[in-house]
């Protein structure tokens, strides 16, 4: 029996009720100190963390020398959940606003409120009228990427929008297309390989993205100890960087013409061997493969991206002749016009070289709970499709149910059938995260309705009509929904509610149900829990069939997401399945173990993992060989000599969302351009004055100016996510030092034709001494 309880799915099913501490959660007596044990939910690290709590104050943070994953590695953020917790600017009430202003007001009042206001827009103007958008943060939270589906169900509209087409969803396309799920994505076996080629990330400051794993530092020194070699391949000698054996410049956005020249190596020097993938890869496909690069030798792809063709040739050996060995690449490999050719290119080069899915190559996770690809009957499926339809005024294909982020503000602005005139955005402030911000937040101003659910008054939220707090992380359980599926090492973990929600205050998975129930015109007085009860209910009758009661009766413990998860575990590859195997996992198991179950290192799983419809490897699908001739198309034009603008992380921040935390936000300005000291010269800027950078759409910010050699000649970075300077918002410690917004100067009409995603990096800008 199969239960699909992923609550990632639109029909995802969880039971309602605040999501307080069990009474054997917190049975110390008052005035007395208590231990404990939480998972970090503020980066993709997932690191444990253990607690020291006097009544309702956490006294200290460290990290969980016990924990099965993260084997006590702490950064820095997480330390500073306790401030986060404690911040005065987070909200703790509902806001409406009133003539242009916000005030605090009863939950009641806001709901009655959205109930009046929110369905009619979809009756006068139909249901695409609404648009709903969601953020980085909800990945995080059991609570919202459990039940946003369900909101966006109840929504029944295509204006559909999320991070995911500002970050990742290249990766998430070009590993659809090849293993027939979004999902299904290969990591690097990190602890069993010895040579580790990486492009666009950054994992010693991100902690992994698309790749869960902590400590990242320690992993590295670890293989090079044991003789391997880390190659970095970045515009930016990043932190990663400065502690691999090998840095390569590269032009930014220049690594789909690196990576063909790393593949038309292979073939050229008859270096290509599949290994086990022979037997789950059309040799067809490999002939076509070879054919579509044919052009694409390292000598006319070095001008292009800037790495010579000796280097080219010589890590394309490398990754060949190493027999433990993965390429990696992230965020900058996405955030640029070829962002899915790169993601697709990257797997290219771990299967023609034998090292997908192959211990110390490439491997899939196989994720305790809500894993698509371990449902189903193995090793076969739908595959995916993608433009099933299309965005109303630039016409982008629909890719994984949702439209460009980039697409929204042209969609609220442009009157006709299907504009959006009402928006509900969860833990989203696309105002800075997205390109071409001003547009945007002139475009909110316009709608006749907005509800955000979100802690902060930030520089989205402001235009809401009505804003709906969340509860701290400490006041939720927490479980990894996402990242189990992208670990370096496969773990199943819990953490309980650290302390009781506030009175009254509902839960951020009750609020979406709330928000729903409204939807389908339930009215302000519906109850969000007697609807996950029947939603569940229901969700278990269809695939239980006359096992339904018994399996219902089996979580009757749990409510909301607790619920959800015990179903997904139990049902899930390493389950109890209801009694049938005992030693299995169920959340009673998880609670007993606050440190976490181990559950191995990666294993094979190939075919098992394939959901295409052939069951094999898709190695060359048309839809990206097709993409090839916009790389071929600009082979006869000389590379631009333009100033390129990248972007970057730090360790202390998280995208826009960290910064009004007092801990993360002290010591040096960390939002500053880092020019290298021939543009310095070229552009009559030094280190401590100030320049201004003014982008494609003429939009301008003024930022603090760092000489350093860490940046190529013609290669301009700034951090992503900052810009707290605008009117309205309620962030104290952020607006001190609000920093530049990067995504002023980024284009919104520029992203990845395949994928929808936003172009980031490698834009042009222009660059001038401010007096």
């Amino acid at each position: 029996m199969e239960v699909p309880m992923c609550t990632c799915h639109p029909r995802a099913k969880i039971r309602p009720a605040n999501t307080a501490p069990r009474e054997d959660d917190m049975d110390t007596p008052t005035g007395t100190e208590r231990t404990a044990y939480r998972i970090c939910p503020l980066c993709e690290a997932c690191c444990g963390l253990e607690l020291k709590i006097q009544d309702d104050q956490v006294i200290s943070i460290r990290g969980d020398d016990a924990d099965v994953f993260s084997r006590g590695y702490i950064c820095p953020k997480g330390v500073a959940l306790k401030d986060l917790h404690e911040d005065p600017d987070r909200l703790r009430q509902p806001l409406v606003k009133r003539d242009g202003k916000f005030v605090a007001a009863t939950w009641q009042e806001a709901w009655d409120l959205i109930a009046r206001r929110l369905p009619a827009v979809q009756q006068a103007h139909g249901r695409d009228a609404l648009g709903v958008s969601i953020g980085n943060p909800s990945v995080h939270k059991i609570g919202l990427i459990g039940y946003f589906p369900r909101l966006a169900k109840a929504a029944g509209s295509r204006n559909v929008f999320s991070a995911s087409t500002l970050d990742q969803m290249p990766k998430q396309l070009s590993s659809g297309l090849m293993f027939g799920h979004w999902l299904s994505v290969a990591v690097p076996d990190i602890e069993r390989c010895d040579f580790l080629l990486m492009l666009g990330a950054n994992p010693l400051a991100s902690n992994g993205s698309m790749w869960t794993v902590p400590d990242f530092r320690g992993k590295a020194r670890a293989l090079r100890a044991r003789g391997g070699k880390l190659v970095v391949v970045d515009p930016r000698r990043t932190e990663t960087a400065k502690v691999s054996d090998q840095h390569v410049f590269i032009r930014p956005g220049g690594d789909v013409f690196f990576l063909l020249g790393l593949v038309h190596t292979l073939f050229d020097e008859k270096l290509v061997r599949l290994g086990r993938m022979q037997a789950h890869v059309d040799g067809a496909q490999v002939d076509a493969l070879q054919s579509a690069v044919a052009a694409f030798t390292p000598e006319a792809m070095a001008a292009h991206c800037g790495i010579d063709a000796g280097t080219q040739r010589a890590l394309a050996r490398q990754l060949a002749n190493t027999p433990r060995a993965a390429v990696y690449g992230r965020l900058g490999t996405c955030t640029q016009r070829y962002g899915t050719l790169c993601s697709w290119l990257i797997d290219v080069l771990n299967t023609l070289t034998g090292h997908l899915d192959e211990a110390g190559g490439v491997m899939f996770p196989k994720a305790a709970a809500f894993a698509a690809n371990t449902r189903g009957k193995p090793g076969t499926g739908k595959g995916i499709a993608t433009g099933r339809h299309k965005s109303r005024v630039s016409g982008a294909p629909e890719v994984f149910g949702e439209y460009p982020m980039t697409c929204l503000a042209e969609e609220i602005e442009t009157p006709g059938e299907g504009q959006v005139r009402g928006l509900i955005t969860v833990a989203s402030n696309p105002v800075l995260s997205a390109p071409n911000g001003p547009r945007l937040a002139q475009a909110l101003d316009t709608l006749d309705f907005m509800v955000s659910v979100d802690i902060y008054l930030n520089e989205t939220t402001r235009h809401a009509d009505v804003i709906l707090p969340g509860l701290s992380p400490f006041e939720e359980p927490h479980y990894d929904i996402a990242f189990p599926q992208l670990a370096y090492r496969n773990y199943a973990r819990f953490s309980p509610a650290v302390f009781p929600p506030p009175a009254g205050q509902p839960a951020e998975w009750q609020i979406l149900l709330k928000l729903a129930a409204i939807l389908q015109g339930r009215g302000a007085d519906a109850d969000p829990l007697a609807l996950d009860d029947e939603l569940t209910a229901d969700d278990v009758r269809k695939s239980a069939g006359p096992m339904a009661d018994a399996v219902l009766s089996a979580v009757a413990g749990s409510t909301g997401p607790e619920r959800g998860l015990d179903l997904a575990l139990r049902t899930g590859p390493y389950g109890d399945q209801f009694g049938a195997r005992p030693a299995g996992i169920n959340l009673d198991r998880l609670r007993e173990q606050p440190h976490g179950i181990d559950l191995g290192e990666l294993q094979p799983r190939i075919p098992e993992v394939l959901r295409t419809a052939s069951g094999r490897v898709e190695l060359a699908p048309e839809l990206l060989l097709a993409d090839l001739e916009r790389v071929r198309a600009e082979l006869g034009a000389a590379p631009s000599d333009e100033l390129l603008v990248v972007g970057r992380r730090d360790v202390r921040s998280n995208n826009s969302w960290l910064h009004n935390v007092p801990t993360l936000a002290k010591g040096p300005n960390r939002c500053t351009a880092f020019v290298h000291p021939q543009d310095a010269v070229r552009y009559g800027v030094g280190s401590g004055t100030r320049a201004r950078l003014t982008g494609a759409q003429g939009h301008a910010v003024e930022v603090d100016v760092e000489i350093t050699d860490e940046v190529m000649p013609g290669v301009v970075s700034l951090p992503h996510g900052w810009g707290h300077d605008l009117p309205g918002i309620q962030l104290q410690v952020a607006a001190k030092r609000p920093g530049a917004n990067l995504n002023a100067l980024t284009d919104d009409r520029l992203r990845d034709p395949l994928s929808g995603n936003a172009v980031l990096s490698g834009v042009p800008v222009r660059m001038e001494a401010v007096a």
